[in-house]
């Protein structure tokens, strides 16, 4: 009796503390406050920066957009990102990154696997019932929720290196045209399932951060318990991965991590959303060691635009983060990283891109690197490791 009153009183206390966070991630004044604006002084455009912005090919890599009841097809005051802001921001690819579990308390130092709201907000969102319980099946479902944007005829969804190839050329000749590819942002979905990736690979995914905020089967987490590094089972997921041509993200990996996976790889890697020591020293950010690695694989490092990755929220300090990483190791390494719509406050959104091509003017960038920095490195990786056309997993 003592046991079943115990267990019930642990279920129920569960119960609360899943509610209090479901009440943070839907209610919608609190959701436009963590997907929100930061004030802060922007650069006036001048025209060479605005004529500039308009030449380039911006790809970002990485946006939680898909996570949140909005319309992506029509421009809206809250969050950051849509197809209409993609557009007026003259996007040409973003990576939309998705979240398939989060724990309760979610916090950067210490976070368990044993815990999720997610399934709380799939249920009050309307999506299917079979979503509530599983990460897997909110993958699929996301997916598919990233294809129906599609059916938008200013809007495609990329899958191979000829798509990609598409997309630019379509946009070369004056269409009004922004694309999206799909990523996982933790490999728990994948459990302990290869032919999972296959069948993700066949739903659109072509890149997989291997962790977020805990540590899984293929590997240890920044802010997870063990923080170890890569599993047999994620050494199996990573060249599984390669095999298809799928990015590997480590964006939220353990030091161990990323250095076990790089040790491996024989495709160029991204850590599509962070900061680095070197201008904002907090555990989610790269070393120097850290960016040396990248380097030496040929990756990409995107650069968030949140407090957490620059210390900063001005786009002055995304400048100084990309300057270090460029002094450090190349600016043919540095990328976009937005964090958009991922429960954090910017200074922009994405329909205001152009405040990043002038930051960099600002800080002394040539234009040539300013278009590396704003797509053109991470469509190296791309094309390095996509495949050149779009089919099933082999």
């Amino acid at each position: 009796m003592v046991t079943s009153i115990g267990r019930h009183a642990r279920w129920f206390g569960a119960w609360i503390a899943g509610m209090a966070s479901l009440a943070v991630l839907t209610h919608r004044p609190l959701l436009h406050a963590v997907n929100g604006r930061s004030e802060t002084k922007l650069p006036r455009i001048t025209r060479e920066a605005r004529d500039l912005h308009a030449r380039l090919r911006v790809v970002d890599l990485h946006a939680d957009s898909l996570l949140w009841p909005r319309d992506l097809s029509h421009r809206s005051s809250r969050g950051h990102v849509d197809i209409p802001r993609l557009l007026a921001g003259n996007v040409a690819l973003q990576v939309f990154s998705v979240v398939t579990q989060v724990p309760r308390g979610q916090n950067p130092v210490r976070n368990r696997a044993d815990s999720d709201v997610i399934g709380l907000l799939a249920a009050v969102s309307g999506w299917p019932s079979r979503t509530w319980s599983d990460p897997y099946e909110r993958a699929l479902y996301q997916a598919q929720h990233l294809q129906a944007l599609a059916q938008e005829n200013n809007f495609s969804v990329v899958r191979s290196v000829t798509e990609i190839d598409r997309l630019l050329a379509q946009r070369e000749r004056g269409a009004t045209l922004t694309g999206g590819m799909l990523a996982l942002e933790g490999a728990q979905p994948i459990a302990s399932d290869l032919a999972r990736i296959d069948t993700l690979f066949q739903h659109g995914y072509r890149m997989i951060g291997l962790t977020h905020f805990f540590d899984n089967t293929v590997g240890g987490s920044a802010h997870g318990i063990g923080r170890g590094g890569l599993t047999d089972f994620g050494a199996n997921v990573s060249a599984r991965m390669e095999r298809l041509g799928s990015v590997v993200d480590l964006a939220h990996a353990s030091p161990r991590l990323v250095e076990d996976v790089i040790s491996i790889a024989k495709n160029p890697v991204v850590v599509s959303h962070t900061g680095v020591q070197g201008t904002c020293p907090t555990r989610r950010n790269l070393s120097d060691h850290q960016l040396d690695l990248i380097k030496a694989n040929g990756g990409v490092v995107g650069i968030g635009y949140w407090r957490g990755a620059l210390c900063d929220v001005a786009p002055t300090a995304f400048a100084r983060a990309a300057r270090y990483v460029a002094t450090r190791i190349g600016v043919q390494h540095v990328g976009l990283g937005s964090d958009y719509d991922g429960a954090v406050s910017t200074a922009f959104d994405t329909s205001e891109l152009s405040v990043i091509t002038q930051t960099l003017l600002d800080a002394g960038f040539a234009p040539n690197e300013i278009e590396l920095i704003m797509g053109r490195n991470v469509l190296r990786v791309l094309r390095a490791v996509l495949p050149s056309e779009a089919k099933a997993a082999p």
